[in-house]
């Protein structure tokens, strides 16, 4: 029997550590018990920061992983093509492109630039704005300290929104929302419900400015030793996790709204004016994380995104 070892670094209630579950079974029933996962549901509970993930899949400490996209973009600079805030309008549409050519060449790319195979794609959930203040307009963001991802290009994004903004792990982030060290962070809504934050920020702004994508990440050599057989039915678990995965993060916006909600948390939601005053300040900012594109990717995000 052959174990694989994959790691996650979210809690019991997450998307992502239900769907590194339905991975550990669907792989056991893919090969017939051939090949089994042992996974590490949160290696942020053994003291890991949670970018660490990626270091241990790609030493072979661990033979897969799920993790941000963005965190891969400064190696894989095609993977910025999510990263274009208030351009994917939703999740169908996103998933189209994920699942078609562009996803195909995504793929391609993060195995000539990185010691990772992608075996799939994960829903990182809508992405909204938190914060201890209201935050009603692209105004009322001036001067306020907010948490994101390491990625400099989502950095340029909200300086043009007037955020100071900061890169903390998310080990780190209940800490500093507790502490005031930020006064706004943006996650999806599961994020902000299972790790505490909406105990201090009471306000959440529906921006649906990105939705996240979480690789599903396997070491390269590792992948190259299995018997093809082995290594297809690995791909079609994958494949089920992905399509289990996807499912909890949808409905688990439906629920983590009504609880935020039930508990007293203000959800605001953006009109169509409001909505195009944020995409307005940002799009110079996106428009350059576009310009680092070759032409020929970005006519297939484009030519896939209209037919999505």
């Amino acid at each position: 029997m052959i174990e694989l070892k994959f790691g996650g670094y979210q809690g019991d209630k997450s998307v992502h550590t239900r769907g590194g579950r339905v991975l550990a079974e669907a792989v056991a029933e893919e090969t017939d018990g051939a090949v089994t996962i042992a996974f590490d549901e949160s290696i942020v509970a053994r003291g890991h920061k949670a970018a660490d993930l990626l270091s241990m899949t790609e030493s072979g400490e661990l033979d897969g992983c799920y993790f941000s996209s963005s965190y891969l973009a400064k190696r894989v600079p095609e993977l910025g093509l999510f990263d274009q805030h208030f351009v994917v309008p939703d999740r169908r549409r996103a998933y189209a492109l994920l699942d078609g050519a562009l996803g195909n060449r995504l793929r391609d790319e993060v195995a000539k630039a990185t010691g990772f195979e992608v075996l799939g794609y994960w829903d990182n959930g809508l992405r909204h704005i938190t914060s201890a203040v209201p935050i009603k307009s692209v105004a009322d963001c001036t001067g306020l300290k907010l948490r994101t991802l390491a990625n400099e290009d989502h950095q340029r994004v909200f300086r043009a929104l007037g955020f100071d903004p900061h890169a903390i792990d998310v080990r780190d982030l209940p800490e500093a929302v507790t502490t005031r060290r930020v006064d706004a962070q943006e996650n999806p809504l599961t994020n902000t419900l299972n790790f505490g934050i909406h105990e201090t920020h009471r306000h959440i702004l529906l921006t649906r400015h990105l939705l996240g994508v979480a690789l599903v990440l396997f070491n390269a050599k590792r992948l190259a030793e299995l018997e093809p057989a082995h290594r297809a039915g690995l791909q079609r678990a994958v494949d089920r996790a992905t399509q289990a995965q996807r499912r909890f993060a949808e409905d688990d916006d439906d629920i983590c709204s009504a609880e935020l909600r039930a508990q007293g948390v203000e959800l605001t939601e953006l009109d169509d004016a409001t909505r195009t005053a944020f995409a307005q300040a940002t799009r110079p900012e996106v428009d350059i994380t576009r310009a680092s594109f070759s032409p020929e990717l970005r006519a297939l995000f484009d030519e896939e995104l209209s037919a999505a």
